[in-house]
């Protein structure tokens, strides 16, 4: 019973540590860009977008589709940066916690 309270107590702390990583992660900001750093978005850590920054070279009508296609891109490469920091953070949180296999936090 003594390892069960002791788990309990893990798990407290854990859930404590979990919520103000997340509290600071969503003040964190990421980028992401397309085009060779041509077009730059800014998203937090909730994934929420935050700026778009396009190089005035781009802004030609006959350019609207690609402008369209790096905007897309440089969303998709923030998130991914957004997302790894994210799972690097709870990586370090779990770490030495004895979870069973595949068990994957936050529940």
């Amino acid at each position: 019973m003594k390892n069960l309270g002791n788990m309990l107590k893990q798990a407290q702390q854990m859930q404590q540590r979990m919520q103000e990583m997340q509290a600071e992660l969503e003040q964190r900001e990421v980028q992401g860009s397309a085009g060779g750093g041509m077009v730059v978005v800014t998203l937090n850590g909730k994934s929420e977008l935050r700026g778009v920054k396009i190089d005035p070279s781009l802004l030609v009508q006959a350019e609207v589709e690609v402008l369209e296609d790096l905007i897309k891109a440089a969303h998709a490469d923030a998130k991914a940066r957004a997302d790894r920091e994210m799972a690097d953070e709870m990586q370090k949180l779990t770490a030495g916690l004895p979870l069973p296999p595949g068990m994957k936090l936050p529940f």
